[in-house]
């Protein structure tokens, strides 16, 4: 058994007993750490292949998240860490990457729990990413991710949904995307796997991971390659199956769905 899977059996084993929301909770002060080592070719590959990225070339912008999931892992189903793992749901992710970045890096890794926040649907997390070559930091990241229950906050007014942008691309999404991800990334949250692990955490259906639609959108850019930043809000799961639509203009981009095509999934900007 992998350390990544003891680590997600962990958290599942853990996580009835872990009460989001319960005041004074804090975060862990600990780093988990991933030693330098570069990307492994296979995997790699495979996530190039499932996100649209070409087939070689320089690190896509996402691929250090993707590396420092076991690390994050490890963080979040530690004893001390207040939220339960199973069932996280990710809102949102800033990526700043402050060079370009080859398989053949030796990358460091380093995540750490870096805010707790309460959310109008739960309690919120920020989770920190760092990616260092020979001791610079050469890439980093912040995530938002959802512990959702009940809470006393009242929903603020609904805002305007954003403008629409021009359509790009329709995409049609399978099934067992989530799966397919998940073999890729080692991302195995239940709620993108199948639609009976998803119901258990409230979702009709399995959804696609957040950090995929954000992969697929920046590999449909003109020069993924050049891409340095992106800013991503997660607005609504995409469930699975599922037709979307890829919409972009200038340095603002959008995943929609629903009937009506209307349904805004995703929205980010790059630079």
């Amino acid at each position: 058994m992998t350390s990544l899977t003891l680590s997600l059996v962990r958290g599942a084993v853990s996580a009835p007993f872990k009460r989001p929301g319960r005041p004074g909770a804090t975060l862990p002060a600990g780093r988990a750490h991933r030693p330098a080592a570069p990307a492994a070719p296979g995997p790699l590959a495979a996530y190039r292949r499932i996100c649209g990225f070409a087939a070689d070339g320089p690190l896509p912008l996402t691929y250090p998240h993707v590396l420092a999931f076991p690390s994050a892992m490890r963080l979040m189903t530690r004893r001390d860490f207040p939220l339960p793992v199973t069932g996280l749901v990710h809102t949102w992710i800033e990526i700043a990457a402050h060079r370009t970045l080859w398989p053949e890096d030796p990358l460091e890794l380093t995540v750490y729990a870096g805010e707790l926040a309460p959310h109008r649907r739960g309690t919120e997390v920020t989770v920190v990413t760092e990616a260092r070559l020979a001791g610079e930091l050469v890439w980093e990241s912040r995530s938002g991710y959802l512990s959702r229950h009940a809470t006393r906050a009242q929903e603020p007014p609904r805002a305007d949904p954003p403008p629409l942008l021009p359509a790009v691309a329709e995409w049609r999404l399978p099934g067992d995307l989530g799966r397919r991800y998940a073999a890729a990334s080692g991302d195995r949250n239940p709620i993108h796997l199948h639609p009976l692990t998803a119901r258990l955490f409230g979702f009709p259906r399995a959804i696609a991971h957040g950090m995929w639609t954000v992969a697929r959108c920046l590999a449909a850019a003109p020069d993924p390659a050049a891409l340095r930043t992106v800013r991503a809000d997660f607005r609504a799961p995409v469930l699975l199956p599922a037709t979307v639509t890829y919409a972009a203009e200038g340095t603002a981009f959008q995943l929609r769905g629903g009937a009506d095509g209307e349904r805004v999934h995703l929205t980010g900007t790059t630079g």
